[in-house]
């Protein structure tokens, strides 16, 4: 069972990202403060849920949230800034749009540009140790799974519906044929 909390004597936001590693789409962001009593057997990082799950387990996420919030940096951005500074500023416009805002920031992986005037603690693997960080990992990856098949439909030889993104053989298979899209990260090594 993940944890509810890291301090219980905050406020906490759980943060993570999606799509670092995508050839084509933007990377995106979530940030969610759950209460401090909230438990869910069922809720864990992204990449362990099946479709099905994540699409059920975001419904409760946004229902029980004190607040949560999504943000994106585009492709255009990730080839001007790099991926990493992209990953920190989609993380940085999800606590933005935070309704609530926060005393501390957990954050999956192990590092992070401070956000102004807020703490944070970074927690390699954190989507699968605390409450918080799985939920935010489960709303970014529904939200850009979603987005993803949506582009998909613009160009359907990629498989993004499939791999939202990321580099399978179809994926590469279709920039060998067709070239990229306007949708790829051009800094990429796309072959």
């Amino acid at each position: 069972m993940l944890k509810s909390f890291y301090n219980a004597n905050v406020l906490e936001a759980g943060l993570d990202e999606v799509g670092r590693g995508c050839l084509a789409g933007p990377v995106v962001a979530a940030a969610v403060i759950l209460p401090k009593d909230f438990t869910h057997r069922e809720l864990t990082d992204s990449k362990q849920l099946t479709r099905s799950q994540r699409e059920r387990l975001q419904v409760v996420i946004k229902q029980n949230a004190l607040a949560w919030a999504i943000a994106e940096v585009s492709h255009e951005d990730i080839d001007r800034i790099n991926i990493l500074k992209a990953s920190f500023l989609a993380m940085h416009r999800a606590v933005d749009a935070l309704t609530v805002r926060p005393e501390h920031l957990l954050v999956d992986g192990n590092r992070f540009v401070p956000y102004p005037m807020l703490l944070h603690t970074c927690i390699v693997k954190g989507d699968a140790h605390f409450l918080s960080i799985a939920a935010a990992s489960v709303l970014a990856k529904t939200y850009r799974d979603e987005l993803m098949e949506q582009l998909g439909l613009e160009f359907p030889a990629y498989g993004w519906a499939q791999n939202v993104g990321y580099p399978t053989p179809i994926h590469r298979e279709a920039i060998r044929q067709f070239g990229p899209t306007k949708y790829h990260r051009m800094s990429f090594r796309l072959l």
